[in-house]
């Protein structure tokens, strides 16, 4: 998919809850169509619309201080070894280690592209790979048990 390259040494990783392929995307694209609200990547159906990545998704991104990467599941298994996590999810890669910065749980609660906005910027504000952004003490309790609890080898 896409990838992003900056100066930091962290990077993050998000992987939508979709394989790869053309088929799949004919498919997605079908089910986005007449069944949003059953189609099962939130993180897809937020931040990007027929015709791609939404372009207030691609403003936020060019915020974030660190490089990204764009991974269907089938990918993220392929290149990760990552299976056993349920998906959509952000990861933050680390050198060779790679946890989970933002679970399924989270970003499925997200309804609008700003609530997905939000979530991402609460939770690399403690990780200062973003130079804006507040994090709630809610917030910060629920990542800290989230982040925790999550590593993935």
């Amino acid at each position: 998919m896409e990838k992003r390259t900056n100066h930091s040494t962290a990077a993050l990783i998000f992987a939508y809850n979709a394989n790869s392929g053309l088929f799949n995307a004919v498919t997605d694209l079908a089910h986005k169509a007449f069944s949003p609200q059953t189609y099962q990547c939130n993180l897809c159906a937020l931040t990007h619309s027929t015709f791609g990545m939404r372009r207030d998704w691609k403003v936020f991104l060019e915020t974030l201080e660190t490089e990204l990467e764009f991974l269907h599941a089938d990918e993220l298994k392929s290149r990760y070894r990552v299976s056993d996590v349920p998906l959509p999810a952000v990861f933050k890669k680390q050198g060779a280690e790679l946890e989970l910065l933002i679970g399924a749980d989270s970003i499925n609660e997200c309804r609008t592209i700003d609530e997905l906005k939000q979530l991402v910027r609460d939770n690399l504000s403690n990780e200062s790979l973003v130079r804006h952004g507040k994090m709630t003490e809610g917030c910060l309790s629920y990542f800290k048990m989230e982040y925790a609890s999550h590593t993935v080898p």
